[in-house]
């Protein structure tokens, strides 16, 4: 991706290299036609795909996979509460659409949709003994981020906030650690609101960031795209540039040496 002569360095994830660093999802019931628009107008080049929610009596060219061509597909394990389904998911997309790329899902609590760490690092195991690129949906705890690292993840998907509550980054400095400590990529992942949000993740060092809601559930959905597109681009390059010192007290733009006498 370039930014008026700034090249924004690609994503890499699994030995693939990607130019854009947001990743889109493809669900909330969206029509298809508009849902292509927002994927076309964010830049996006990875969307996620929930298995268990592609419907089966579409018809062909009308199918959601026909809308997602020239796109990198990723499955991911949505709506699996142990890690039996999620790697049985993972196996049937893996047959269903010929990859071996998964979005790692193994929720916890059907309110909040917080992950189930002990079933999430299960099914993490089992999938990099498969062969799976496993990119796991996680809390955002340093700890178990490094675990699942350990364990050969290729990314870790912190969550800013509950998935769908628009709240924004709910803890900077966890997502700070995590970034510090990872030898991976590291995916923000749910409760992105609006593109300060997206600008913030990538400010503070995240490699990409993954939103769906934020940007189907806008007033304007392809406006919101685009806004999110330019605020992933925005924040990678402040990220890099070096923001100044926060200071407590005003420090003069100007010098003072040489200023007229009154």
């Amino acid at each position: 991706m370039m930014d008026e002569g700034y090249t924004i360095e690609p994503l890499k994830i699994g030995g693939r290299e990607f130019s854009s660093r947001l990743l889109v999802g493809t669900g909330k019931g969206v029509a298809y036609p508009l849902m292509r628009e927002c994927i076309e107008a964010s830049g996006a080049e990875i969307v996620t795909v929930a298995i268990r929610r592609i419907p089966t009596d579409e018809k062909p060219g009308e199918m959601l996979v026909d809308y997602l061509k020239g796109l990198t597909l990723l499955p991911n394990t949505a709506l699996c509460f142990t890690a039996k389904d999620a790697v049985l998911t993972a196996r049937l997309a893996r047959e269903a659409l010929d990859t071996n790329w998964v979005k790692l899902e193994v929720i916890g609590d059907p309110q909040t949709l917080f992950p189930d760490n002990e079933q999430l690092l299960e099914a993490a195991r089992e999938l990099v003994k498969d062969d799976f690129v496993v990119l796991p949906y996680c809390i955002d705890d340093p700890i178990i981020c490094r675990k699942l690292e350990d364990i050969g993840c290729a990314a870790v998907m912190p969550l800013a906030a509950p998935i769908g509550s628009g709240l924004g980054i709910r803890n900077t400095t966890n997502l700070q650690i995590i970034v510090e400590q990872a030898s991976v990529p590291v995916i923000v992942d749910a409760g992105v609101g609006t593109a300060s949000d997206a600008a913030l993740a990538m400010e503070l060092g995240a490699a990409a960031v993954l939103m769906q809601t934020a940007i189907y559930g806008a007033r304007e959905p392809v406006k919101m795209a685009h806004a999110m597109r330019h605020a992933i681009a925005a924040g990678h390059l402040a990220y890099h540039a070096g923001r100044i010192p926060r200071k407590l007290y005003a420090t003069a733009s100007s010098p003072l040496e040489g200023v007229v006498g009154s």
